[in-house]
């Protein structure tokens, strides 16, 4: 019986690159799905699986137990695990892997990419040009301005760098706090996400997705805010209360939301923030550069092989 792996990230199935290599000389049989899927899409395809990799697919207990005995391993293709069921996983004995410091660059930049097209009205500009108008919106500089940053991991880290350069001053929340990074890039700690809430002109969520941070911005911390503040959103959609920020974004008193994340994705047609003024949504692909992609998916790659063969692994969640 040959081993069959199940590969469900796009990205890691459209790049080009050395990765495919790799995956491909192990001689195993690899079965592809365009993900991310839900558990049902995942019931249709799990069966005589060895081994996964996978984006942000729902591996949730009743699928890893479908899968189990033979489910060996599941690779997570990035650094997020929260629609894997860690807890399933370990009881059953499956090694969760992940790739946390490969993507870290591309997701930094690409929060500032939203925020530069927020604050220049650029996608604005850009339809209106198109469709035959000069229409010479006025825009917002950065420089001088402070940014909240919750979460001060790699990529919050790489984010505040990118906001030094800019002229921006740098406050932060987090657990577990660097103290030598931000001394050395002067980065003042705020002991509290609503304090930080209250001084920042632009708002950085690069935390993870856990019960307690869950819709971790809502209609009351969105009152906290500075009238004319900016949101950015880089991390996990469901971070933020969607209908909070909707309604906060019409009433003008969050002046721009740019999101890469969605509390649903791909998202229905009728979802709130797609219509929502001020507002920019790209569709996840803060991490979908050629660069990251080739880290992203060889370490994912590697995680696969090492665990399928009883070794250990790159890095992990669970044991096993």
């Amino acid at each position: 019986m040959s081993t069959r792996i199940l590969v469900t990230t796009t990205s890691f199935q459209d790049t080009p690159g050395s990765h495919h290599t790799l995956l491909a000389e192990t001689g195993w049989e690899i079965v592809t799905a365009r993900g991310p899927l839900n558990e049902t899409e995942l019931s249709e395809v799990i069966d005589n699986i060895d081994g996964v990799i996978c984006g942000d697919d729902a591996f949730t207990a009743a699928i890893l137990e479908r899968g189990h005995p033979r489910l060996r391993v599941v690779s997570k293709y990035g650094i997020g695990v929260d629609k894997i069921d860690v807890a399933a996983a370990a009881r059953l004995g499956i090694p969760v892997c992940y790739t946390p410091g490969v993507n870290h660059t591309t997701v930094a930049e690409h929060t500032f990419a939203l925020l530069l097209a927020l604050q220049k009205n650029l996608v604005a500009e850009v339809n209106s040009t198109r469709s035959g108008r000069w229409e010479r919106l006025t825009g917002h500089e950065i420089h001088g301005s402070t940014i909240g940053i919750v979460g001060l991991g790699r990529i919050g880290r790489e984010v505040a760098l990118r906001a030094r350069a800019f002229g921006l001053s740098v406050i932060a929340v987090d657990t577990y706090w660097p103290e030598e990074f931000a001394a050395k890039h002067q980065i003042e700690r705020c002991d509290e996400i609503d304090a930080l809430l209250r001084r920042a002109e632009i708002v950085s969520l690069h935390t993870n997705l856990t019960d307690d941070t869950r819709e971790l911005i809502n209609t009351a911390r969105l009152a906290l805010m500075k009238r004319g503040a900016i949101l950015l959103n880089c991390a996990r959609g469901e971070l933020v209360d969607t209908d909070a920020v909707v309604a906060a974004l019409h009433e003008g008193h969050l002046a721009g939301y740019g999101t890469d994340v969605l509390d649903v994705e791909p998202p229905p047609a009728d979802h709130p923030l797609l219509a929502a003024p001020r507002c920019i949504v790209t569709p996840h692909i803060a991490s979908r550069t050629y660069e990251s992609v080739v880290r992203q998916a060889t370490k994912a790659v590697q995680n696969l092989i090492l665990a399928m063969e009883g070794k250990e692994p790159l890095a992990k969640v669970t044991p096993g």
